[in-house]
């Protein structure tokens, strides 16, 4: 009896060992492809600096230290975060069912359209009811223009990467048509809606400071998301549509539900990030009310690695980046054009070398 536990514990422990390393091995991989990434790029960003007469060092001493100088700095870090985490877990859970939805900006500005509806017409709310109110529009506006380009694909078989980008186009027209016409405050000077009501503004956290509740609330929907696509049998359907739509198919799974629920949580958390953007920061809604954040959180997915709970993490470290850009120009007089070069630099490399690592990991 002793020899069969001893076999049993020899055969046990090395297959342990195995899967301990493979695990510590894969966190490895995964902590250090970012920072590889981010290094990488700020390499090429110093050496484009130094090609046109500025000080390569400005972009470590300055774009990356310039963005955590006090705290109100590092709040404008958590900021610009709330919306690319929210962007990037809703896009996890797309690109994890194999949903390619690139129209997270054009959802976020329907988002923020919903929201300032909500919170210019309605009057007489509790803050705790009004402001819930203007998340929730937000949300369902955005899960719902995300659902044009779902339904175009169960039902008819177009691509979604068309789809959602033309849908973009269409969202920002109809934001500029409603901030110039129907939803234009006369009484300002430039194309913007009305302002919202005080008791639809999203509470911040501290008091002195842009930062919102908005950040608290993106990092539990990205655990949310993660605890759903892992733990529970729906979010265990759409990682096996996204992985073998035809077996999926075969073992009793819906498809085209699966797909539908995919494409509108993605859209519901670009929807939200819109509505946040209104009430908690801008107060209106304008023409150009997005920088960018939703074609840059489909970096922060792929950086995530599809992964909702390290996009927080992915989140942040672009969050960092865009503000510490803003600190690059304005300190050191250095042009739009050249920040932004960088930042296209960081994200190429941020990208390339997310795929890196699921080639790696695909070898192993």
């Amino acid at each position: 009896m002793e020899q069969v536990n001893q076999g049993a514990r020899d055969h046990v422990y090395p297959q342990a060992a195995h899967a301990l390393y493979r695990t510590l091995s894969q966190a490895a991989i995964s902590a250090a492809t970012p920072i590889a990434a981010v290094l990488v790029a700020l390499s090429f960003g110093a050496a484009l600096l130094w090609l046109n007469g500025f000080t390569g060092t400005d972009v470590v001493t300055v774009m990356v230290m310039g963005s955590f100088q006090d705290a109100r700095s590092i709040g404008e870090i958590l900021l610009k975060a709330t919306p690319l985490i929210l962007i990037g877990a809703g896009l996890c859970v797309a690109f994890r069912c194999s949903i390619w939805n690139i129209g997270a900006e054009g959802q976020l500005y329907v988002g923020a359209i919903a929201a300032t509806f909500v919170g210019t017409s309605i009057d007489g709310l509790s803050v705790w009811i009004h402001a819930p109110l203007v998340m929730l529009a937000g949300a369902l506006a955005g899960a719902a223009w995300a659902g044009i380009a779902g339904y175009l694909k169960v039902r008819f078989q177009a691509s979604e990467i068309v789809t959602t980008i033309m849908l973009n186009y269409i969202a920002l027209i109809l934001t500029s048509y409603l901030v110039t016409g129907p939803m234009r405050d006369v009484s300002a000077a430039y194309p913007q809606s009305a302002r919202l009501v005080r008791e639809a503004w999203t509470p911040r956290i501290v008091s002195d400071m842009r930062l919102h509740i908005g950040i608290l609330v993106a990092i539990v929907l990205a655990v949310a998301l993660y605890i759903f696509l892992q733990r529970s049998s729906r979010g265990f359907a759409l990682r096996v549509v996204g992985l073998n739509p035809h077996a999926a198919r075969y073992a009793g799974m819906d498809v085209r539900r699966n797909v539908m629920i995919a494409i509108c949580i993605s859209g519901a958390m670009a929807g939200l990030a819109g509505a946040f953007e209104v009430a908690g920061v801008t107060h209106r809604l304008y023409q150009n009310i997005s920088p960018g954040y939703g074609f840059e959180g489909i970096a922060v997915a792929l950086l995530a690695n599809n992964n909702p709970l390290a996009a927080i993490l992915s989140g942040g470290l672009f969050a960092m980046l865009r503000s510490g850009s803003e600190v690059l120009q304005i300190t050191s007089q250095v042009p739009q054009v050249l920040v932004l070069v960088i930042q296209g630099i960081v994200i190429l490399s941020v990208v390339a070398f997310a795929k890196f690592r699921g080639m790696f990991a695909g070898l192993r």
